[in-house]
């Protein structure tokens, strides 16, 4: 075994999460968290287990069923001098406070003249694929990529999942980070000393030579499995993982379209308005001369989410779907 081997430790996500909340907690006492159930409940989907018993409740903090004023409360904490994780159970929830993130902290830089940051971090889950029903499987981080002045993030791997966290503390501003919930099960292996990772960059996470995937979150590893399965065909796809939707990191995707000729983009999200009608706008407006086949998108059918599970499976992106898109974009296009 190597040393390299050595160093990798067994992980889920959900622990890697709370890992990265755990050593920012220790490095920086200004770092506290907070959220409906973080503490006593271990968190809705038990990512804070254990953090109330290690840092105590004044560092963890349970809150009413109040997301506009704790979220409120974090801004007001971070314009003070603090760092403040603040957790928001799923982004539907986070409706409630979308006062407070959008005509709030997105805004008082600039409105400020410059004089006041707020560098608040706001987590929470989203997407569908627990049988979670409408009102708790959205995906709505497309929707806030929307919005001038916050930072958009969605990690994908352990890896992200572990080290974005206290980037984003490092920010001045503010900044969402959307954790899939179907991702918090999800195991792999860690560097034991693993440390921070950026937040600007989107990765190539397969390298490939006739069509290019662009995708975040969930849709990551869906991706990659269509990637392993055409690679069989013959047909090498290039997966890109943008990690973050605002700002976008255009430059990865377009350099991979220009070298593939062909894009296809794969989102949990809704099609109308959503990110991937940005990406595939500005693939136009980049490199539409090097495009082979018209851009394809491939995303949740518009209804709101089922509770059904074969209905749910039906509405959400599939691998085979993926396989079947780009075999027929290969095929069509010589």
């Amino acid at each position: 075994m190597s040393s390299d081997e050595t160093n990798l430790q067994k992980i889920t996500y959900r622990e890697a999460v709370r890992e990265g909340i755990r050593e920012a907690l220790q490095k920086d006492e200004r770092v506290f968290l907070m959220g409906e159930d973080v503490g006593r409940y271990g968190g809705c989907f038990a990512v804070t287990k254990g953090l109330l018993e290690a840092f105590g409740p004044e560092r963890i903090r349970d809150t009413p069923l109040s997301e506009s004023g704790f979220v409120g409360a974090g801004i007001g904490a971070a314009l003070g001098g603090m760092r403040p994780i603040v957790e928001i159970m799923t982004v539907n929830f986070s409706l409630l406070a979308a006062d407070q993130i959008i005509n709030n902290a997105a805004v008082y830089l600039y409105m400020s003249g410059g004089q006041f940051n707020v560098p608040i971090v706001i987590r929470m889950a989203t997407g569908g694929g627990r049988q979670l029903a409408a009102q708790h499987s959205r995906s709505l981080e497309g929707w806030y990529a929307h919005i001038p002045g916050i930072k958009v993030i969605s990690p994908a791997t352990i890896e992200d999942a572990r080290g974005m966290l206290w980037t984003a503390l490092q920010d001045p501003d503010p900044v969402l980070i959307f954790e899939n919930s179907s991702l918090y099960n999800m195991e792999g292996t860690l560097a034991a000393d693993a440390g921070p990772v950026d937040i600007d960059k989107a990765r190539v996470r397969r390298p490939g030579k006739d069509i290019t995937l662009i995708t975040y979150s969930a849709s990551l590893h869906k991706s990659l499995a269509a990637a392993e399965i055409l690679a069989k065909q013959g047909v090498e796809a290039e997966v890109i993982d943008l990690r973050s939707l605002r700002p976008l990191d255009e430059k990865t995707f377009l350099d991979s379209v220009v070298k593939t000729h062909r894009a296809i983009i794969v989102d949990e999200g809704w099609r109308s308005g959503g990110i991937s009608a940005e990406i595939s706008a500005r693939i136009m407006e980049g490199v539409f001369y090097d495009l082979d086949a018209p851009v394809e998108r491939l995303c949740s059918v518009e209804s709101p989410v089922p509770y059904a599970r074969h209905l749910e499976e039906a509405m959400l992106p599939q691998v085979d779907q993926i396989v079947n898109l780009i075999q027929k974009m290969v095929g069509a296009h010589g």
